[in-house]
Parts: C-alpha cells; sequence; structure tokens
C-alpha cells in the first residue's frame, strides 16, 4: 500500500467502536460469543434508527466520508435528503463502500447470503477491482456490513477471517435489512458511491476523479422487502444528484456527465418495483445502467467548467414513496 494513501480500517475502526459504545442510543443488539465474531443487529431483531443507518454509512466509507441527513433536498414533499461527501470518493465509495464481497454458506444448509461492504473488503482484496485501485489495507480487527435480516453464520465468518487473515473474534458484523430505518438509510447513502461505480463500468480513468458529493431523498421505510428495496432505488435513479471533480479536459468532462445518469437506462421510467417484477425478480435481466443516479453534474478542475446530465424525477419518487 502507498504511504500517501490512507489506512480504510484505521479510519473506521473508531467509528465502529462508537457505534457498538452507543448500542442503547441507537437501538442496537451486540453480540459476541467466546471465540467468535462480533454480532451487530442494527434492524433486523433490533429497532435501529435513521441515525445507526448514517453512522453505518460513515463506517461503509472507510472513514473517508461524511454522511448528513439535510433539511432542503429536491423533492418538496419529501424534503430530508441523504448527503454523501469523499475527499477520496474513489477510496471511500469503491474500495470500502462498494457491495462487491459476495458471502454465501457454501458449507451449510442456511442458505445465507449477502454482499459485503465496508473496510474489510481492502484487507481481504479478493476482489478485482483492487487491482486497478493498487490499493491494499492491513489491520488488527475488521468490520463489513451486510445488507441482510442476521449475521453470517460460523462457515460465512470463517470464510472473512481466513481471506483477512484475522481470528474470527477480531471481526465486527454490521447487518440490517432494507426494510428497516437503518437499512434504508444506508442504502440510499450509497447515492455518490453508484456514480463512481457507473465511471468506472464506463471507462472513466477514476484515478482522475478528486472529489465528490451527491444527495438523495430520505426513502420512508417499509415492512415489505420488494417495496423497500424498490423505494431505495428509486431515491437514487429518480431522485439523486451528484457532482464530481475531475481532472480532464471540458470534451472529458462533458462527455461523463452525459453516461452517468440513469436516464441513459433502457429501463429507465418506471418506478423500480414496477421493472422487478417485469423481470420476475432477476436482478441480472435489468439494465445495469439504471443504476446510477438521476442527475449528473461534473466539474472540470482544468477548466473550472460544469456539464450536466439526466435530470430529476419528482413525480416517480412520489409514486414509489407514496
Amino acid at each position: 500500500m502507498s504511504t500517501k494513501q490512507p489506512s480504510l480500517n484505521a479510519l473506521a475502526t473508531p467509528l465502529v467502536e462508537r457505534f457498538v459504545a452507543d448500542a442503547d442510543v441507537l437501538r442496537l443488539s451486540v453480540t459476541q460469543e467466546p471465540g467468535g465474531a462480533r454480532m451487530v443487529d442494527a434492524g433486523a431483531s433490533a429497532r435501529g434508527s435513521i441515525e445507526a443507518g448514517r453512522r453505518i454509512a460513515e463506517i461503509c466509507l472507510g472513514g473517508l466520508g461524511t454522511v448528513s441527513i439535510s433539511p432542503s433536498g429536491p423533492i418538496p414533499s419529501w424534503p430530508y435528503s441523504v448527503v454523501v461527501h469523499a475527499t477520496d470518493p474513489v477510496l471511500a465509495c469503491l474500495g470500502s463502500q462498494y457491495a462487491g464481497w459476495s458471502l454465501a454458506d457454501e458449507d451449510g444448509d442456511s442458505g445465507f447470503f449477502a454482499l459485503g461492504s465496508g473496510p474489510g473488503r481492502a484487507v481481504a482484496v479478493v476482489e478485482d477491482l483492487y487491482k486497478e485501485l493498487g490499493y491494499r489495507d492491513t489491520a488488527a480487527k475488521t468490520a463489513l456490513v451486510l445488507e441482510a435480516a442476521g449475521g453470517p453464520p460460523a462457515s460465512v465468518v470463517a470464510k472473512v477471517a481466513e481471506a483477512c487473515s484475522l481470528r474470527p473474534e477480531d471481526l465486527t458484523f454490521i447487518f440490517a435489512p432494507t426494510q428497516s430505518l437503518a437499512g434504508a438509510t444506508q442504502v440510499v447513502a450509497r447515492v455518490l458511491e453508484v456514480a463512481l461505480h457507473k465511471a468506472h463500468t464506463v471507462g472513466f480513468d477514476l484515478h482522475r476523479i478528486v472529489d465528490g458529493i451527491g444527495s438523495a431523498p430520505l426513502s420512508p421505510q417499509h415492512p415489505d422487502f420488494i417495496k423497500a428495496m424498490g423505494r431505495t432505488n428509486d431515491a437514487i435513479i429518480y431522485g439523486g444528484r451528484v457532482q464530481l471533480y475531475v481532472d480532464a479536459d471540458d470534451a472529458e468532462a462533458k462527455q461523463l456527465a452525459e453516461q452517468l445518469p440513469s436516464t441513459t437506462s433502457s429501463d429507465h421510467g418506471a418506478p423500480f418495483a414496477e421493472i422487478f417484477s417485469r423481470v420476475n425478480g432477476d436482478f441480472y435481466k435489468i439494465d445495469g445502467a439504471l443504476f446510477s443516479p438521476a442527475e449528473a453534474i461534473v466539474t472540470s478542475i482544468r477548466t473550472g467548467a460544469t456539464f450536466r446530465g439526466g435530470k430529476l424525477m419528482p413525480e416517480l419518487v412520489e409514486a414509489s414513496f407514496a
């Protein structure tokens, strides 16, 4: 790891410890069996909270970003927005927050499956993405965030421990389903991350993205998984806005602004739950270009020129949230 690059885990560990210390205030349930990983329930059996989701999002960003709830969102009837800023958006969002680690119970019959986010990914580096980022972190202990209704079984804990070269007791798993207050909040807080992922997908040089900020309306929680998933996705796809600052000329910045928004997708224009139903629940049949913010603003730090692409669609946010 380059000495010029920060340690995601060194920055995130104090956030994790404060999160656990405030379990009663945040309405979390924290358990740890002897010799086992620490499990933090932020919304499955525990009630959780919006504040818990906000803090989970900052843990996911590896301590390199800030997440706040703003009362000045672009959707008048849903004014509260999740605002995300990262001074090193590529490392924070793709190196940590991105849900890129597939974790399944391959040795048991629990049926457990979840995608891992957070600084633990940068210790395990099992994803090819880290070769492109040129980054690897080390840590005495680490954490993963799971969008799940329960903690991982022993086989998954062992898999993570082995990949990170750590003991199970050095691991913290934070989990919350999308239907929960915390789960919905931390998913909407991925508005900047999906823009970074889209930039990577269209082939933009990630090393030339130097700063970024994003916002999306805070979606109301819903107990039904499909509706909850639809609302969090619609918050970003139809109500999300990002601004990236890039070390690029005007033509490149303009092209990126046009390529980033969800409007480039052939599936754009309907609530996500409707799209999901249309493909019979098969995520892989949904056009990947849909998973991006509604509007992109790209500023060239070389020239100071700013370019815009896409547009907000408040009526679809309303249809989803109502």
